[in-house]
């Protein structure tokens, strides 16, 4: 077994990362090298959190087979042991051999902040550019990313300084380097407190406030009041730049230098646009520069940046507001199953993908019912404790893991317990839980988090190339402090024990941190204590009350805003219920037409033609009169095909359209 847990979980984390790029991202329409670029970012981030434990089990063995059986051997501190049949630790069934996770740490490590240091702010700077070429993409991205490369250069030049004049350092490469990973570490240390405070308490919240039926439904409402405003945003700006297109379009006609330009603008733009903008143009006219202005290529790449941004936009609405419709509509069931007598759900309007066979053979109505109403509202409290439970302990152990006698970090005692008695399925699950649940925090938050519309993950592939690439960019500069902070939590950071042990794998890659000791016995150590004022700002909803003081709309029971807000979703939720259920009727009525018109119809057309290719062979005066009869009826049955097929919808009456004549109203019809 020996590294064989490090290969199934390599193999686990890759198809984990591909899943949920999957959900987010669009494997058809983005770029394959946004694809490639975000997937191997949140791979290596969500590897290095489930690969942390097997590295603690591996360090407490290698520390008891170095307490009982081995002394420093080599001056490079690594070690000679002894028999394998004189040893009296057990070897962990998840044991990796020496040597390999040194170098996957580093590979790791050094890969993740290749990319999100210098390769993924270019991809973006270059998925967003709005230029015709690969050249003019790549000036414009080394233009943007000038000032954000400068800026870190100024800030690893100040650390840089420090070291140099301080006589007490000799500077080498190694304090170079741990001078750089202690500026991305304290970074990442910097905005991971503030997602990590926000989280805590907004999980197990969001968990608690799932089991109330009435809460979502509300929220539900809000939501799709202002995703509307944000959708009819959306169409307006994207029919603005449809027409400043078009006039472009006709201004530069096909034999024009800069017309391969427009063509490449006008297939980002929607079919329909296409099919219009195509009717409307003459491309056999020539241009004369004499007689009209023309946009240059600076003014084109400006618009073909913006044509990008709009089309996504008024794409991701288009899909949010389905989705938020079927999710209002299920509510709706909800609350209105919760008062069956039968006992079985019964759903509004049939959904429109088609079910699984195995699911739908288990999950019947009966069980829908149950879960749904009666099972679903306490699993979610009882999961909400337990988040809280969680949160508390975190909590505690943050203000808490600089203490080592006493411990008072709860994680350390758990771990060190378990230590003295070599659990290492106990161990290994023990620091499993703890990240995962720091994880949890940390990438929900990013998950959920929205910068206007710079930023923002959206579900069901919505998501644009810019945001993909950023996501990718946060997890990588979250996830080592997120590790660095794991490992303090539960002591097995030398740094904060202040015991000479054996470290992990992971911590040695770092170097030491006594080489900016005001970072190492300051800010690492203290800073963490703020995520209980960030908990406590969050418990209140002090950021929600800001945002919505400044004018951004935010979901509040106490507010006159947010309660016009439901009332305006409620009306517009019941609109579009109205208006599926027309559309559910009519496809109904063609239904029962073809049941019950089909075969009259069918047999009446055989008939005809029979009785056509049985006159043919008499004269023409004597065969008018029977396919006038068959016209005749078959002109009823047509007619009552065309009532069949018309919408129950409203007509309005008309005094003048009245004929009192029955014939002439006949052959009007």
């Amino acid at each position: 077994m020996s590294g064989a847990a490090l290969g199934l979980e390599i193999v686990f984390v890759f198809f984990l990362a591909l899943f949920l790029l999957h959900r987010y991202g669009d494997f058809k329409k983005q770029h394959r090298l946004v694809i490639i670029a975000t997937l191997l970012a949140w791979y290596l981030c969500f590897l290095i959190v489930f690969i942390l434990p097997l590295d603690v089990s591996t360090t407490i063995y290698n520390r008891c087979k170095l307490a009982v059986n081995s002394s420093p051997a080599e001056s490079n501190g690594s070690y000679v042991t002894l028999a394998p049949s004189k040893q009296k630790c057990f070897k962990p069934w998840s044991y990796i051999p020496d040597g390999i996770m040194p170098i996957f740490w580093r590979v790791v490590y050094w890969t993740s902040q290749f990319l999100t240091w210098i390769l993924l702010p270019f991809m973006q700077s270059y998925a967003r550019s709005g230029g015709f070429s690969i050249t003019g993409k790549i000036k414009t991205a080394l233009i943007e990313n000038a000032i954000y490369y400068g800026t870190y250069l100024l800030i690893f030049g100040a650390f840089l300084i420090y070291v140099a004049v301080n006589p007490n350092f000799n500077l080498q490469w190694n304090q170079l380097q741990t001078i750089g990973i202690a500026a991305a570490n304290t970074w990442g240390l910097f905005l991971l407190v503030l997602l990590l405070g926000y989280g805590l308490v907004e999980i197990p919240r969001s968990h608690w406030n799932g089991a109330k039926r009435g809460y979502l439904l509300m929220k539900t409402y809000f939501k799709a009041a202002k995703l509307m405003t944000e959708k009819a945003d959306a169409e307006e700006n994207l029919e603005d730049i449809m027409e400043a297109i078009r006039k472009v379009s006709e201004s530069i006609k096909y034999n024009h230098p800069l017309r391969k330009c427009v063509d490449t603008i006008l297939k980002k733009c929607p079919t329909e646009y296409q099919e219009r903008m195509g009717r409307n143009m003459d491309d056999y006219e020539d241009f004369d520069e004499r007689q009209n202005s023309y946009p240059s290529e600076k003014s084109l790449a400006k618009l073909h940046k913006q044509v990008i941004y709009s089309v996504q936009r008024h794409r991701r609405t288009q899909v949010q507001w389905q989705i938020l419709l079927e999710q209002a509509f299920y509510l709706e069931d909800v609350a209105k199953n919760e008062s069956s007598a039968t006992r079985q759900f019964v759903h509004t309007f049939h959904s429109q993908e088609p079910e699984n066979k195995i699911i739908q053979y288990f999950y019947t109505p009966t069980v829908e019912w149950y879960w749904e109403c009666l099972l679903r509202p306490w699993f979610y409290r009882v999961l909400a404790v337990v988040l809280a439970t969680f949160s508390v302990i975190v909590v505690w152990s943050e203000c808490t893991f600089f203490s080592t006698k006493p411990v008072l970090s709860l994680f350390a005692v758990f771990i060190q317990l378990a230590e003295k008695t070599y659990n290492y399925i106990y161990i290994e699950m023990a620091c499993f839980l703890t990240i995962f649940f720091l994880s949890i925090c940390v990438y929900s938050t990013v998950f959920r988090i929205r910068v206007f519309n710079y930023y923002y993950l959206a579900s069901h592939h919505q998501t644009d190339a810019y945001s993909l690439l950023f996501s990718g960019m946060l997890f990588c500069r979250l996830t080592p402090p997120l590790c660095l902070n794991f490992l303090g939590l539960t002591h097995m950071d030398a740094t904060i024990s202040h015991k000479n042990t054996q470290p992990t794998a992971y911590t040695s890659i770092m170097g030491s941190m006594r080489v900016l000791s005001f970072i190492a016995d300051g800010f690492y150590i203290y800073y963490p204590m703020l995520v209980v004022i960030l908990c406590i700002a969050t418990y209140f909803s002090l950021g929600t009350r800001c945002l919505n003081l400044l004018g951004f709309q935010q979901f509040m029971g106490d507010s006159e805003m947010t309660s016009d807000l439901i009332d305006e979703g409620k009306e517009l939720i019941r609109r579009e219920k109205r208006k599926r259920q027309r559309q559910e009727e009519g496809e109904n009525r063609r239904r029962e037409w073809k049941e019950r018109y089909g075969n009259r119809d069918d047999s009446t057309r055989s008939r005809a033609v029979h009785t056509d290719q049985k006159e043919s062979s008499f004269s023409e005066t004597s065969a008018n009169r029977p396919l006038s009869k068959y016209t005749r009826s078959n002109g009823r049955t047509e007619r009552d095909r065309i009532e069949l097929l018309q919408d129950a919808e409203p007509l309005d009456f008309n005094a003048d359209s009245v004929n009192d004549d029955p014939l002439e109203s006949d052959s009007g019809r």
